[in-house]
C-alpha cells in the first residue's frame, strides 16, 4: 500500500466495496502479499454472507396489513404522521433484530456467545476449507494465534471425548482478534472453540449456556481469556467436552 500501513478501516472499507479506487489496487496487491490480512477479508465478507442469508428475507417481507396507509390518506395530516410512524416502528424492529447479531445491549456476554455461534455456523459446514490451518501443523496454529491474540493460547486434546482435532482459524472480533479450534468426531460431528482476549482480565470461571438457532454454547471467563464450545450437539454432551477443555486449561 505504498509504503502506509494497513488499517482496519480501510480493510472494511474494501470489504464494502467503498475503498477510493485510487487504493483499491494497491489493496488488492497488499493482500496478494500478507495472506493473515487476505483471510480476514475473507472472514470478514463470510460474516457479511451469513447475516445476509439471516436478514434479507426479514426485509423483503411486505409491509403487515395493519401498516398499510390508503393513497388519499396522505392528504390528512394525522394519517400522515400516523404512516411515518408505522414505518419507524417497522424500522425499529428490523434494526432491533439485525442489532443482536452484533451487540446485545443488555449483556455484552450474550454478544460474545452469539458471536461464536455465528462463526461455527459459518465454518463447522465447510469441506474443503473448515480452517486454515490444519492438525498437522498444531505448533506453527498455537504460535500464530498467540502472536495474534497477544496471550497464550492451547488447543486443547480432546480425543478422551472422541473429538480430534481438524485446525484453526483467526477470526475479526468485536474487540480484537479472536481464535477459533475446530474438532470432529468419528461422525463427521464438529465442535468450535472460540478464544477471545478478556480485556477485563476476569478471573470469572462459571460456565454459562446460551441457545442460538438449534447451536448450543458453553462459556466462561478465565483470567485473560475467554472461552466459548459451540456445537449442535446435546447439551450435556456439549457440557461434558466443556468440561474437559476447562480442566486441560486450568490443571
Amino acid at each position: 500500500m505504498s509504503g502506509i500501513p494497513v488499517t482496519e478501516a480501510e480493510l472494511h472499507a474494501y470489504v464494502d466495496g467503498v475503498l477510493p479506487a485510487s487504493r483499491s489496487d494497491a489493496m488488492a496487491a497488499h493482500l496478494a502479499d500478507h495472506p493473515e490480512d487476505a483471510a480476514r477479508v475473507a472472514a470478514y465478507r463470510e460474516q457479511i454472507a451469513a447475516l445476509r442469508r439471516e436478514y434479507d428475507p426479514v426485509l423483503s417481507e411486505p409491509v403487515p396489513q395493519r401498516m398499510a396507509v390508503p393513497r388519499r390518506a396522505w392528504m390528512r395530516p394525522l394519517a400522515r404522521v400516523a404512516a411515518v410512524a408505522a414505518w419507524f416502528a417497522l424500522g425499529a424492529v428490523i434494526g432491533w433484530q439485525l442489532n443482536t447479531h452484533t451487540a446485545d445491549k443488555r449483556g455484552e456476554s450474550t454478544s460474545w456467545a452469539r458471536r461464536a455461534a455465528i462463526a461455527h455456523v459459518v465454518y463447522s459446514p465447510e469441506v474443503r476449507h473448515p480452517v486454515e490451518v490444519g492438525a498437522d501443523q498444531e505448533a506453527h496454529l498455537v504460535a500464530w494465534l498467540s502472536k495474534r491474540l497477544g496471550a497464550p493460547v492451547k488447543a486443547p486434546f480432546l480425543g478422551s471425548q472422541g473429538y480430534q482435532l481438524v485446525g484453526g482459524r483467526l477470526l475479526p472480533g468485536d474487540r480484537g482478534p479472536v481464535a477459533q479450534f475446530m474438532y470432529q468426531d468419528g461422525r463427521g460431528q464438529r465442535l468450535t472453540l472460540y478464544v477471545r482476549v478478556n480485556p477485563d482480565d476476569s478471573r470469572e470461571t462459571a460456565f454459562r449456556f446460551s441457545q442460538e438457532r438449534g447451536v448450543g454454547v458453553f462459556y466462561w471467563l478465565d483470567r485473560k481469556l475467554g472461552y466459548a464450545l459451540s456445537g449442535e450437539v446435546e447439551k450435556a454432551e456439549l457440557l461434558r467436552v466443556a468440561t474437559a477443555v476447562y480442566r486441560q486449561l486450568n490443571p
